[in-house]
């Protein structure tokens, strides 16, 4: 189980998390504020203030040699890369080691939501961590060379505000994307070609009749490529097309928007503003090969905009004719300090949800598994606690 073990308030509302070196939390704020915090210590190590709109994104970038994490941030219509072990203890834009400016006017923002407060939607890396992408509140999709510092719009676009977009795993020239149009689209981001595409207008349909429309407002993309897909009126999708395995080759096309490999539920009231994947290893053996190798279970953990937080197990069986799908419910728990949830974050050991309170300020809640009493009684008495198995 979950228990909150941490609490942080902050001026303005939260609205972008990532984590650093392991004790590390980047927060981002409303206010074009950044903070990072040691959660071994709960106090701010390097911050960064005064930038040109809201923290919306960050992404974390090892640098050799240092425990501190540069950072790719998006702040209002603009990108900037900061690297954060330097002497200061306080940057602004000015000690931005570049910034690149990828609104089409000063209002096309960088993970701006409207109507819906704002909801998860991060930059994206690609594997070898060659381009950076991103989408923007006109629907547009960008990416940047970080070699040549050259900057694309695609021709592909979403007719309304792009949500997300994410690279596919170890598909260097494709991603995903997904948006208000309530499409989500997988894209040759080299040729801007368009590859699948799939409308949750089509496919939640399966999942019962809703008076809101199924705008695309989170998604997930897990390392193995299963997708998750939330909507605004509290549906979640889930595709396993796309999912690499031990016991599966690659085949030549992602296959994500399988409809036919797809589970649609309407598992919430409300918004879906946050979804993210975790992955403990498991050890399991290929069954081609007869190499020992891990994997990734299917854990996935949402947030609705009230706070209400669910942790599910994925279970999918490909070779099942029927009734191949489950989502196992984990876990359930309600945010205890935040009124809106804005993001989510989530590792082996913890979930970050960060938002604002009734006053309007910024609020973090650090929730940490703890394993119930009755079940580490049980790891002790059978030795579970210390053995791993390889499972065939």
């Amino acid at each position: 189980m979950y228990t909150i073990s941490k609490t942080f308030s902050i001026p303005a509302p939260i609205s972008s998390l990532a984590l650093g070196h392991a004790s590390h939390l980047f927060a981002g704020s409303d206010d074009g504020s950044l903070r990072v915090y040691d959660l071994s210590t709960d106090k701010v190590v390097k911050a960064i203030r005064n930038l040109n709109g809201e923290v919306s994104s960050i992404i974390c970038v090892k640098r050799s040699g240092s425990e501190l994490r540069d950072a790719w941030v998006a702040h209002g219509s603009m990108i900037s890369k900061f690297k954060l072990d330097s002497s200061k203890m306080i940057q602004t834009l000015e000690d931005a080691l570049g910034t690149i400016s990828v609104g089409e006017t000063e209002d096309d923002l960088v993970n701006q939501v409207c109507n819906i407060p704002h909801l998860e939607f991060k930059l994206s890396l690609n594997g070898n961590k060659s381009h950076l992408a991103f989408g923007l509140d006109s629907g547009i999709i960008g990416i940047i060379d970080l070699t040549s510092g050259s900057l694309t719009k695609l021709k592909q676009k979403h007719d309304s505000i792009c949500s997300s977009v994410q690279f596919i795993g170890d598909r260097a020239k494709e991603l995903v994307s997904a948006g208000y149009d309530t499409s989500v689209r997988h894209i040759d981001f080299t040729k801007d070609e368009l590859l699948s595409e799939a409308k949750m207008d089509a496919t939640l349909a399966e999942a019962g009749v809703s008076l809101s429309p199924p705008f695309v407002v989170a998604a997930a993309l897990s390392p193995t490529g299963v997708l998750a897909v939330g909507t605004a009126d509290g549906r979640l999708c889930i595709f396993f097309g796309g999912e690499k395995h031990p016991s599966k080759k690659k085949s030549k096309k992602w296959g994500g928007l399988n409809r036919e490999e797809m589970l649609a539920l309407k598992v919430a009231e409300g918004p879906i503003v946050a979804l993210a994947f975790s992955q403990p290893n498991v050890v399991a053996v290929n069954a081609q090969s007869g190499a020992v190798v891990t994997y990734e279970p299917r854990i996935l953990t949402i947030s609705t905009m009230l706070g209400v937080i669910t942790q599910y197990e994925l279970i999918y069986d490909s070779q099942a004719n029927d009734g191949r799908a489950i989502l196992k419910q984990l876990w359930q728990g309600n945010v205890t300090s935040i009124e809106k949830v804005n993001t989510i974050l989530v590792d082996e050991k913890r979930i970050v949800v960060g938002g604002l309170e009734k006053d309007g300020k910024g609020v973090i809640e650090v929730w940490s598994w703890k394993q119930p009493k009755h079940q580490q009684e049980q790891d002790s008495l059978s030795g579970n606690g210390s053995a791993e198995q390889e499972q065939g």
